[in-house]
């Protein structure tokens, strides 16, 4: 039987769009805290930009070549992009329709105020009149457009002011009035929402901009004045010919790639047919993609206004800090690890043992040596000081610096700079792949021998994003696993070419094949009788080959049930061929951001972690990594944590065969919202043992944690 038809296959975009609505259905969700209800609206807008700026810019690119290729759904980039406006227009209007007809209304009841500036008072206009003047109009740069002026180049993802003036008096000559064209950017150098006198009351910054615009202007009267916003092309795209060149590469790719065509053009609702006229033709935007926005656009500024309002922490959710297990806590966590492995899953586990972990290497006199892969690291990088640390104390450290973490290029080239500068050996990965594992090794000199430690993760060794992700790592001395990382570094730094692990398996040489072997084993013991399982967690599902495996495996009736965050391009409930196939979706304060793969294995119960989704590029353009957990008592906790989550019915949509998603029917079921369950068992345990040690309550949690969800920056 054949599982390629195309009518088993979903649009991945189509089904990402599908994604950014179950992030909105969070903003419209009346049980989440209003003010984290705003900040998951603002979510969706970060999550839509990024979406344009990569994959729509790669759809548009195939079209404009008349590239005709159907994906595995059947339908061409045309097709694609036709659908792709139909569908995000209409999540763009239900955006709106949240932020107008409930959060601003909901704000308001508690007294909380986005103003327009025919609302103010006197004292809030006085105050303006001396910001503009005093701050705002040193900065502020008016671009004319005629015929001796052109039309500027408009920088991606900046607010700017269209503006059509005339002049005062009659022009001499034709006895008419003549229409000037003008636009100013919105300056990014102040924030965006203006705190007005008075409690929690605030206006935007185009607002006072537009207000005043005459005094730019002298001479001229201000007939028409709206806001509008550009996304442009910023899929990254560099020659690898000489890996020597590629950080020259990236860097000259860095400067020219914001001058790129326009993807996305925003503009007021409100704007007249002569200025959108204009706007279009002189940005060579096409009809498409054109967005009337019924209110303020950029809906990102929602982020920054929940951060601003105050006396109501009520309305965010509680504070807390992530659990340091006893283990962790040792002065000598190479004693610790030699001891047994260690699970951690963050954020409720704290991520700082692994910032220790390296700090600990780079001051230890028995260390010889660090090896380590960076894909993101956050702009104040702990870690990275620390490797430096190490490489001034006389260790040989080695660093993996991915170049092309797609919008991460500029803070990695600074990096990588940075590390060689301080005698670190910085490496840029292979040529044509992203590596994208996440490993760190230290090798240590001790009386037995030369050992070796691992750390092996499902994200990224960022301490920002590890407090908002939820992943999972281990720390082992596994004697093969120190082999097997050895031998991953041996690959990305030399000539090495292995085709063999002993424990772990790597993309893209031997992940694809090694998960086959697995669903097939799986597939056999269904086919003899026996009780056969698969559990995989990820980020998204969209690699054809898998996904006609799984298929295989349902129609030979095995059990497969998937918690997949993002993109599903696969059909549930297809008759013989997708009826024991179940998808959840988790959406929620945290990102759900650990990937997890589990075989039954008649009993045996082979489970793996992984720093790889099952998508093409995942499994065939990138060094991926899986790790098998082979501690017991870990086997026993990641299974709890999945079958918790596979339990969810708080946070949990399931896929139906509609392609549509629904939240769990909760009749007669007791709330369970995983996300949240993982957070108190980590703070209960923590208060614990601090009532043991001190008989005293927990100091007070801190950095409140925000709820995260997918942009296309988390390039995993």
């Amino acid at each position: 039987m054949t599982y390629g038809n195309p009518d088993l296959f979903v649009n991945r975009e189509l089904s990402w769009v599908d994604f950014d609505d179950r992030v909105l259905e969070e903003a419209r969700d009346k049980n989440n805290p209003l003010l984290e209800r705003v900040r998951f609206l603002g979510i969706t807008q970060n999550n839509l930009d990024e979406f344009f700026m990569v994959r729509v810019a790669s759809l548009r690119k195939m079209a404009e070549v008349k590239y005709t290729k159907a994906d595995a759904s059947g339908m061409t980039p045309s097709a694609q992009l036709t659908a792709i406006s139909a569908r995000v227009h209409e999540l763009v209007d239900k955006q709106y329709r949240t932020l107008n007809r409930s959060l601003l209304p909901q704000l308001a009841a508690i007294d909380v105020h986005l103003r327009a500036f025919d609302e103010l008072n006197s004292a809030q206009v006085s105050f303006l009149t001396q910001y503009f003047r005093e701050v705002l109009y040193p900065v502020l740069t008016p671009m004319a457009v005629d015929v001796s002026r052109p039309f500027p180049f408009i920088s991606n993802n900046t607010l700017n002011i269209a503006i059509r003036l005339i002049k005062n008096e009659k022009d001499e000559d034709s006895g008419k009035r003549e229409h000037r064209f003008a636009t100013i950017q919105v300056p990014d150098t102040f924030a965006r929402v203006v705190a007005l006198p008075g409690t929690n009351e605030f206006i935007l910054l185009e607002e006072v901009i537009k207000h005043y615009l005459a005094e730019l202007f002298t001479g001229f009267k201000i007939k028409e004045a709206c806001a509008y916003r550009v996304i442009r092309d910023m899929d990254f795209d560099v020659t690898e010919e000489d890996a020597s060149d590629l950080l020259k590469e990236v860097e000259h790719e860095l400067a020219v790639r914001d001058h790129t065509q326009v993807m996305r053009l925003e503009i007021d609702a409100d704007m007249s047919k002569q200025l959108r006229k204009q706007l279009v033709k002189d940005l060579a935007a096409q009809a498409d993609d054109v967005y009337d926005i019924k209110g303020p656009l950029d809906l990102r500024f929602l982020g920054k206004l929940a951060k601003q309002i105050t006396g109501h922490t009520e309305m965010l959710y509680p504070a807390f800090k992530g659990y340091v297990q006893p283990a962790l806590r040792e002065g000598d966590l190479f004693a610790a690890i030699k001891r047994h492995d260690i699970f951690v899953q963050h954020p409720y586990d704290s991520f700082d043992p692994v910032v220790k972990f390296v700090q600990q290497a780079a001051t230890d006199p028995d260390t010889l040596a660090i090896k380590m892969t960076l894909y993101r690291v956050s702009s104040q990088s702990p870690i990275i000081k620390h490797l430096a640390q190490a490489a001034r104390n006389g260790k040989q450290v080695t660093v993996l610096v991915e170049l092309k973490a797609r919008f991460d290029e500029e803070n990695n080239v600074k990096w990588a700079q940075m590390l060689e500068h301080e005698g670190c050996h910085v490496i840029y990965g292979l040529v044509g792949l992203k590596t994208h594992c996440k490993l760190l090794l230290v090798v240590r000199r001790e009386a037995d021998g030369i050992k070796r430690y691992m750390h092996m993760a499902t994200g990224n060794y960022n301490d920002v994003t590890a407090h908002l992700y939820t992943d999972m790592g281990i720390f082992t001395a596994d004697p093969l696993m120190g082999v097997d990382a050895s031998n991953v570094f041996n690959m990305l730094s030399g000539f090495s070419e292995p085709d063999h692990f002993e424990r772990v398996a790597i993309a893209p040489t031997t992940l694809r094949s090694f998960l086959y072997e697995r669903i097939d084993d799986e597939i056999a013991n269904a086919q003899a009788g026996r009780p056969a399982h698969i559990k995989m967690k990820m980020n998204s599902l969209s690699d054809k080959g898998m996904i006609e495996k799984l298929y295989a495996a349902s129609a030979a009736g095995v059990k497969v049930d998937l918690i997949v965050r993002g993109i599903v391009c696969l059909k549930v409930g297809v008759p013989g061929i997708s009826d024991n196939i179940t998808v959840h979706s988790i959406v929620g304060r945290l990102l759900e951001h650990s990937r997890i793969y589990d075989f039954y294995a008649n009993g045996d119960h082979q489970l793996y972690l992984s720093s790889a989704d099952l998508m093409t590029r995942n499994i065939s353009r990138r060094v991926e990594l899986l790790f098998p957990v082979l501690q017991d008592d870990i086997k026993e906790t990641v299974g709890h944590v999945f079958d918790l989550m596979w339990h969810d019915n708080v946070k949990t949509r399931v896929l139906q065969p509609d392609g549509t998603w629904q939240k769990v029917d909760r009749r007669g079921l007791a709330p369970l919202d995983v996300q949240a369950t993982l957070l108190d068992d980590a703070q209960q345990k923590a208060t614990a043992e601090a009532h043991v040690v001190t008989e005293k309550p927990q100091t007070p949690f801190t950095p409140l944690m925000r709820p995260a969800s997918e942009a296309l920056t988390d390039d995993d």
